[in-house]
């Protein structure tokens, strides 16, 4: 597949005030201002590919939001090099915009007061999108992200979850080839999550849209993504699939088991003691050292079993604990960058 991002070495350093408190600490704010150099992105390299669905993760300030803002060309880096479809940004911006679509959480590119078709209709001119293939469009993303209740509603009378699916509508009616969606569902009820998750897959797999997410939720990573890259304090950390990020970061797993029949024990050789609750029993593993599957015919080999599932850890434990235990700092462990 052609090459649709690439990303080598970016830097991109923020001057910030340095705010004194007090009186005495005001005035000289205003007659002798202070300031510090902030990095919010620190040599990160990546490359997508056409056709990719890739999760860009990260806690709060680590650098996503600046990365996509240099990357939808919002932003001139302070050092690297920067190509999206064959383009630098930021030099070609107008032209670029015409290729790309982008949905920046709480903020709207919809007009407050009209109603929303009112809204998608403009586009058609400010896109030069052919008549009869924004119908066609309009059409198709208004039953995939079932707009048709609210279509005609104004904006500015819209829940969050319906502006997100109109916001996300508008950012592909004029059929970009990139979308950078930043924390789409945030903030969202079930429903609304579940019809954008739904729709983004459709424009990545059936239209091949590339798509670079930013979110807080894991759960649209876990529904979304196969490849996930991981940011902190400015670094690209990780970049590699959502497996094998399980895979090298959360060793023990869970099988729980549902017994046929009653048996007084249930232990079995080289494993820790189960958790046991009647006929059923959850068996702790280090799936390093011993596969599912290895697992699984012993207890067969020994007990009737009328169900069993294996249970990795949530994503958002694994998340949870490489950003507190610092588990990729350095490049210690895993595929690091």
């Amino acid at each position: 597949m052609p090459e649709m991002i690439r990303v080598e070495g970016l830097q991109k350093t923020f001057r910030v005030m340095e705010r004194r408190p007090g009186l005495r600490g005001a005035v000289l704010n205003l007659f002798a201002p202070r300031h510090r150099m902030v990095q919010a992105v620190n040599a990160v390299s990546f490359s997508l590919q056409a056709g990719e669905l890739v999760g860009y993760l990260g806690p709060n300030g680590a650098g996503k939001s600046t990365t996509i803002k240099v990357l939808t060309g919002l932003l001139v880096p302070t050092a690297g090099e920067v190509q999206v479809n064959g383009v630098v940004p930021w030099k070609v911006r107008e032209r670029y915009v015409r290729q790309i679509g982008a949905v920046f959480g709480y903020r709207s590119t919809l007009w407050w007061d009209l109603p929303v078709i009112d809204s998608l209709e403009l586009l058609q001119p400010m896109y030069d999108i052919p008549p009869a293939r924004f119908r066609s469009n309009l059409a198709e993303f208004s039953r995939l992200l079932d707009l048709e209740p609210f279509i005609n509603t104004p904006v500015r009378s819209l829940s969050l979850g319906q502006r997100m699916r109109a916001d996300i509508c508008a950012a592909l009616l004029h059929e970009p080839h990139l979308l950078f969606l930043d924390e789409p569902t945030i903030g969202l009820d079930v429903v609304a999550k579940e019809h954008i998750r739904q729709f983004v897959s459709h424009v990545n797999r059936q239209r091949g849209v590339t798509v670079l997410l930013t979110t807080h939720d894991l759960s649209d990573v876990e529904r979304l993504c196969e490849r996930v890259m991981i940011l902190d304090l400015g670094r690209l950390l990780y970049d590699g699939s959502l497996a094998g990020l399980n895979d090298a970061f959360e060793s023990f797993w869970s099988l729980k088991v549902d017994f046929a029949e009653d048996y007084a024990d249930v232990n079995l050789p080289g494993l820790p003691a189960p958790r046991r609750e009647g006929r059923q029993a959850v068996y702790a593993f280090d799936h390093r050292e011993l596969s599912s599957a290895e697992l699984i015919r012993r207890l067969l080999e020994r007990f009737a079993i009328a169900d069993l599932e294996v249970r990795r850890p949530p994503l958002e434990e694994t998340i949870r604990r490489i950003y507190q235990e610092k588990l990729l700092v350095d490049g210690e462990r895993g595929q690091a960058v």
